[in-house]
């Protein structure tokens, strides 16, 4: 019984039906189309960077992203007047009927709750920020290109965290490491083109779950998913030999495995078994460069320095950023590092600067350590998390430890380096932070600036998957915003 025939009885209802949906447009069309197997989507092949639409100003991407959205009226959005608004309502005029989580949309006040924290002007054009918090960030703020009108129309996290990093609301899509991965493909045949690292913030007060479904593939092939590093022990699971084999029978292994693996490829064409190969090669390689990559202890002093002492810990957000720069160094594409507990329903007094030490320090250390090494230019820092907060207290009191409820209708991110342009200011809300007045920038228009800096068109950029031609911003209208382009 050949291995077809194997496959055929093991397949489930779904399968069946799949395998034979083309049956007879196929005969009449095999003619005209060449490669059968764009019918099916099957492009294993990325695009490198000779197949760039215009010039490449980025060549990396570090995205950091703060789980539960960070509070833009706290950090990034000066609202002074609402100083005068304290604990008096929102007014319905600025509200306008828009939507409330259930965390909020039962309360009989929205009363107005002004940031407690000290803003002051940093950089050459005296931009507004909190530098209490942020002092480090302050330094460095020329490098910045900020965002203060970013906008989204999912409410809840999960929707919301999706939809920031697929740009769709429904799961099962391709997230940006992946889209990055298949278009640039990799630069370092020992590391994966895209690698997730899930930073340990020091205050888990309240933690959001971060599901493997953010940085899945999706519909690209299988290889351009992305590669979680543990923060603790092994750095991935399974990597190395078991007690007792040594490489050379790991090799022998390994090649009687890749010959029969090719052998039901032959038969059965599915791409998650030419995907399974290429992964089985990848874990032998990463043998040798994961160790190398991850002793950070060889650092100089001088390292230490720039992201503080926090980098000597395994799972920081201090040491993620120090081994984002290092994976970078070596050539990975594209790095995710996840730090959590941003989701600020309550005691944004006593939480904010706990996050914001997580950070602080370690993004300025990260942006002068690519800057040393002659790599800022060329790659792209992303900072943001996936909505805002509300200007009024959850829980209908201006309390000490007053609370935010989300917030979709704005909030701020930067970039840095990658072809950005630094100390630039876009976008602009109303005095209450609660609604877009000028520059509105939708998740679908900054990722296409992200595509635009990576030398790709967002309208072309695209993957056939069930006769569609699918891409990261959708078939909605998106658009690059200039000025945010060094």
């Amino acid at each position: 019984m050949s291995l077809f025939t194997d496959y055929k009885l093991l397949e489930n209802r779904r399968q069946f039906f799949a395998r034979g949906r083309n049956v007879m447009g196929l005969a009449a069309l095999s003619h005209l189309i060449g490669d059968v197997g764009r019918l099916t989507g099957a492009n294993t092949e990325p695009m490198d960077l000779q197949s760039a639409h215009f010039p490449t100003k980025a060549k990396h991407v570090i995205y950091l992203h703060m789980v539960g959205g960070p509070s833009q009226m706290d950090l990034w959005d000066y609202k002074p007047k609402m100083n005068e608004w304290y604990d008096k309502d929102l007014p319905e005029s600025i509200r306008k009927g828009q939507r409330l989580t259930t965390m909020t949309s039962g309360q009989s006040r929205f009363p107005i709750a002004p940031s407690k924290f000290r803003f002051s002007q940093a950089g050459s054009n005296g931009l507004w920020m909190n530098t209490e918090m942020l002092p480090w960030t302050a330094k460095t703020i020329d490098d910045l290109c900020l965002i203060r009108s970013m906008h989204t129309e999912a409410i809840n996290h999960e929707p919301a965290i999706c939809a920031m990093q697929t740009g769709n609301q429904v799961q099962g899509r391709p997230c940006i490491g992946s889209w990055v991965s298949y278009g640039l493909g990799t630069l370092n045949q020992n590391l994966p083109a895209f690698v997730v690292l899930v930073a340990e913030p020091s205050n888990k007060e309240q933690i959001q779950a971060i599901s493997g479904r953010l940085w899945s593939s999706g519909y690209l092939p299988g290889e351009h998913a992305g590669v979680s590093f543990r923060s603790a022990g092994d750095p991935i699971l399974f990597l190395n030999n078991p007690p007792g084999v040594p490489d050379h029978l790991r090799r022998a292994q390994l090649d009687g495995l890749k010959r029969l693996n090719e052998i039901t490829h032959q038969e059965i064409g599915d791409p998650e078994t030419h995907t399974r190969i290429q992964q089985f090669e990848m874990a032998f390689r990463m043998q040798t460069s994961v160790p190398e990559l991850t002793a950070v202890s060889g650092e100089p002093d001088s390292t230490y320095q720039l992201y503080g002492e926090q980098a000597r810990k395994p799972g920081s957000f201090a040491y993620s950023t120090l081994l984002a720069r290092r994976l970078v160094e070596r050539g990975v594409r594209f790095v995710q590092i996840y730090h959590n507990n941003w989701d600020h329903h309550g005691n944004v007094a006593g939480r904010m600067p706990a996050q914001c030490r997580d950070v602080d320090r370690a993004c300025y250390g990260l942006i002068q350590d690519l800057k040393q090494r002659g790599l800022f230019d060329e790659t792209l820092i992303i900072w943001g998390g996936e909505f805002g907060r509300t200007i009024y207290s959850q829980g209908g009191v201006a309390r000490d430890n007053y609370g935010r409820d989300h917030h979709p209708r704005c909030f701020s991110m930067w970039m840095a380096g990658g072809g950005s342009k630094g100390g630039v200011v876009y976008g602009k809300t109303d005095d209450f932070s609660y609604n877009i007045i000028k520059n509105p920038v939708h998740i679908r228009d900054f990722h296409a600036t992200v595509l635009h800096l990576l030398g790709r068109n967002h309208r072309r950029f695209a993957y056939k998957h069930q006769g569609l031609d699918q891409r990261l911003t959708g078939v909605e209208e998106a658009r690059v915003i200039g000025d945010l382009v060094g």
